[in-house]
């Protein structure tokens, strides 16, 4: 028998979708290792966040392995390449809704990431572990309307 295959995948295309069906802007923070690439000027800390919106690639394919797209940085055309092992979170720039993903050394490759729960994944970290990661993103974020939030959906994982 194989070894049932990671939701980690499917759960990045799904949060992927409503962001973009919502109107919002995805972003993939990835840590980045010898497998990624991604412009390494951009990294920092060994971790990169990354926009996937559509205006913002060309050619994106989030498979089950991988997620490759070609984008602009600083005009010049880069072809991004990242493993979904390497997926830390996906998550709308706008409210910082989305999902995160522990990263588990001994499992690597092996699909068995453990989503966990995600409230503010945006400009401002929510965790020791988030702090300077920077944002590959041409656009300062929008203004919110009507002031700041009243209060933050919660994604939690349903077992």
């Amino acid at each position: 028998m194989s070894a049932e295959p990671s939701t980690k995948p499917y759960l990045i295309r799904a949060i992927y979708e409503w962001c973009t069906d919502s109107g919002y802007t995805p972003y993939l923070a990835v840590t980045v290792d010898e497998n990624t690439r991604v412009p390494m000027e951009h990294v920092k800390n060994g971790e990169i966040v990354l926009n996937i919106s559509a205006l913002a690639t060309s050619k994106l394919e989030l498979g089950n392995e991988w997620v490759e797209f070609q984008a602009r940085f600083g005009g010049v055309a880069r072809i991004i390449t990242v493993p979904i092992a390497n997926v830390t979170a996906i998550y709308a720039r706008e409210n910082g809704q989305g999902m995160a993903f522990e990263i588990l050394k001994s499992n690597e490759g092996q699909g068995h990431d453990a989503p966990t729960s995600l409230t503010d994944f945006g400009n401002t970290p929510t965790t020791p572990d988030r702090q300077g990661l920077t944002v590959v993103d041409n656009e300062p974020p929008p203004d919110k309307p009507g002031g700041s939030p009243k209060g933050r959906t919660k994604l939690t994982v349903i077992k």
